[in-house]
């Protein structure tokens, strides 16, 4: 496993991220085809083996047992200090007022739930899981520092939103002297490129680490195309960031199953080592409900697609309307 460092702070992270989306009790309300805690441990377990430090959860994935499945199985399987948790907030994780949103009387309410649910006394990345039009911005960033003030959170991170927001916030937080954030997770992925016209490029600029989600796009760069699987069924969220551009993204899917076959790998690995090649991703954030998905990921790290390669997947590319940031 190979480590680099997030933008331009001093935190190593692995060049793979495990998205713990995956993980968390079925019966909680929001994401029915997640696997239970008993069936999320072997991959934890196994990203560790891998070399894979960097977990990525939020406190919505699964009404919160998504956070508690990760912290107590790394409270049994790692050192505290040599795993990066990054955690999220900003849906709303409750109904009725300040149930959600980046108040800061939200912000302070569910780190401490996060804290609670993940076992730990501080969060190495604290994300704002989208911008917030209800709340100025200058709110969320002081609670956020005061967060990093009081050694609740070490970093800060943001993630899918428009560059001129992104932007204001950098800004924002330099003209007060307020915690900076340091790294964007954002939708990025060869069916959904819409980030190198200016989020991409404006990360590179300043220095800001990129944490791609869903790099394989749910898995429809894996498959044949009209292939349906227990999740491409039941997730609402995947099915709407796509469905406007089908015929496009087939093509673009073909590509891949195209150089996969010549390569003799598979596909995951050509359209994950496509994105962990691109200019500024600094660590993709995969998922892993198969056993053969962590080992996938990791030997994509190691698949460096030519120049020619990476023409002939980015070619059919059309634009596409800007999705995910809801």
């Amino acid at each position: 496993m190979e480590y680099v460092r997030l933008g331009r702070t001093g935190l190593e992270v692995s060049r793979l991220a495990l998205g713990c989306m995956s993980y968390g009790e079925p019966t909680r309300e929001r994401h029915e085809w997640t696997l239970g805690e008993e069936a999320s441990r072997p991959f934890l377990r196994r990203a560790l083996d891998l070399g894979v430090t960097f977990f990525d959860t939020a406190n919505e994935y699964s009404a919160g047992s998504s956070e508690e499945i990760l912290g107590r199985a790394l409270l049994e399987y790692a050192r505290r200090d040599e795993v990066v948790v990054a955690t999220k907030v900003y849906t709303p994780w409750r109904s009725g007022p300040n149930g959600g949103g980046l108040s800061r009387k939200a912000i302070m309410t569910a780190i401490e739930d996060s804290l609670r649910r993940l076992g730990t006394d501080h969060v190495d990345l604290y994300q704002i899981h989208r911008w917030d039009p209800h709340t100025p911005i200058e709110e969320t960033l002081e609670a956020l520092h005061d967060l990093v003030r009081a050694g609740k959170v070490r970093y800060l991170g943001a993630s899918s939103m428009y560059a001129w927001q992104f932007a204001k916030a950098l800004y924002t937080a330099d003209l007060h002297g307020w915690t900076r954030f340091v790294s964007m997770q954002n939708h990025y992925n060869l069916i959904h490129r819409e980030e190198e016209r200016e989020m991409i490029p404006f990360c590179r600029d300043q220095g800001i680490g990129v944490l791609p989600w869903s790099p394989l796009a749910r898995g429809r760069l894996t498959r044949d195309w009209d292939e349906q699987t227990e999740r491409s069924t039941a997730d609402r969220f995947g099915a709407a960031l796509y469905r406007r551009t089908d015929d496009a993204d087939r093509v673009v899917a073909e590509r891949v199953a195209e150089i996969a076959e010549k390569r003799g790998v598979p596909r995951a690995q050509v359209a994950l080592a496509w994105v962990a090649g691109t200019p500024g991703v600094t660590a993709p954030i995969v998922g892993a409900t198969k056993p053969h998905h962590l080992e996938d990921a990791v030997a994509a790290l190691d698949l460096e697609l030519t120049a020619e390669e990476r023409t002939v997947l980015e070619e059919p590319y059309v634009p596409h309307p800007v999705v995910g940031f809801r």
